[in-house]
């Protein structure tokens, strides 16, 4: 069942610095008006560290060159840089009824069904969001709800140059392993992702699966 609701707008942001997209996704989201359409955003970033709100430094091991931004999502710290599909899910979740179980639930599913699009088995985890091929992270999530509207979202790997995630603990782990498409043996590119994993998240968003208490202003730890 697919629920009645104004079309969700997918905006192609290109290559896109992380702290401009952040202040945007701040702007819209204090912006908007109860009836306005829901958005997806799809970027990359330059290469870039971020740090959620409660984020610890220590997990930074060895930043290099590479930026470190504080952020004010949930969650540790994560890598974001080329050749990564970031997508900024900014929903009325209040409109959706969605809880924050049902919306990382939904983006979590709509990753897992656009890895099984390119024959890849992905799967989530026990007290560690996001969706792995085996114990490999492919995927990450952290959000923000404020004023009833997320923003932040989720990235997945595609082809990158992993070496960045071997100096932090991602998302706060030391030794976790972290793989992208390539790795997996898809050769693919972002744009395919991208195109493929906006049609299942619009499926999972707009699902009666989401619905639920709706979800009061919080800084979800998830990546």
């Amino acid at each position: 069942m697919v629920l009645p609701d104004p079309e969700i707008v997918v905006r192609q942001l290109g290559l896109c610095d992380y702290s401009d997209a952040l202040k945007a996704q701040q702007a819209f989201t204090r912006a908007r008006h109860f009836d306005d359409p829901d958005e997806f955003w799809v970027v990359e970033h330059p290469s870039v560290y971020t740090l959620g709100q409660a984020g610890k430094m220590e997990h930074v091991l060895d930043p290099r060159d590479v930026p470190v931004i504080r952020s004010d999502r949930g969650g540790q710290v994560t890598y974001h840089g080329p050749g990564q599909v970031v997508i900024y899910p900014l929903l009325n979740v209040k409109r959706r009824q969605l809880t924050v179980r049902g919306l990382v639930s939904s983006l979590e599913r709509a990753v897992i069904n656009c890895l099984q699009e390119f024959g890849l088995q992905g799967e989530t985890r026990s007290g560690a969001p996001g969706v792995y091929v085996d114990t490999r992270k492919i995927a990450a999530l952290g959000l923000r709800i404020s004023r009833g509207y997320s923003y932040h979202g989720l990235s997945v790997n595609v082809a990158m140059d992993l070496t960045p995630f071997e100096r932090i603990n991602p998302c706060g782990y030391n030794d976790l392993k972290v793989t992208d498409f390539v790795r997996e043996g898809v050769a693919t590119t972002t744009a395919q992702v991208a195109e493929r994993l906006i049609k299942a998240l619009k499926r999972e968003v707009c699902s009666e699966k989401t619905l639920g208490t709706p979800i009061a202003e919080s800084s979800t730890g998830l990546n």
